[in-house]
């Protein structure tokens, strides 16, 4: 994971750094809506559906979101505004594992996802899951708003995932 993260850095580095580009990096928020593994019928909904898709250990990793068609917009308006730097794009609620994952279970009808401990988790999802389930922090979409002049039409996951 520690290599992957150091990766991610290098990468953006090199892009932000350019002297031949105004380089501008996105980060992406976890993808939900149509066409994606978090939407109807998807395969994501459905483990929460059928309740394969468990919290982890406490459950405290916060997790951000974005509506594919926001994602859209924040790419458009990153080409059209954007600067050299980063930019989260996100909506503006990102939440831990323990609330969004019930939240989610109850908008599909299903019954609440099981808990188990992050061991467990860890068998199954390896040490990268079990950090995305208890310790992943949440992202800031405000520079992207204020620099770019872009806002999510779907502002949280919540009204997102019941459209």
């Amino acid at each position: 994971m520690r290599e992957s993260l150091a990766a991610i850095r290098h990468l953006e580095d090199a892009v932000t750094g350019a002297q031949w580009t105004e380089g501008i990096v996105l980060r992406y928020g976890m993808f939900y809506g149509p066409g994606t593994s978090l939407s109807r019928g998807g395969d994501q909904f459905e483990l929460v559906r059928k309740r394969r898709f468990p919290v982890v250990g406490s459950g405290a990793g916060v997790w951000s979101f974005i509506h594919v068609a926001d994602a859209a917009d924040a790419t458009l308006a990153a080409l059209e505004h954007g600067t050299r730097g980063i930019y989260n794009v996100v909506d503006d609620g990102p939440a831990p594992v323990a609330a969004w994952l019930p939240e989610l279970a109850t908008q599909l009808g299903a019954r609440a996802p099981r808990r188990i401990p992050r061991f467990v988790g860890r068998l199954f999802a390896g040490e990268a899951g079990a950090v995305m389930m208890t310790e992943a922090w949440g992202a800031s979409n405000a520079k992207a708003k204020r620099d770019l002049g872009w806002a999510p039409r779907h502002a949280s996951w919540r009204q997102g995932f019941a459209s």
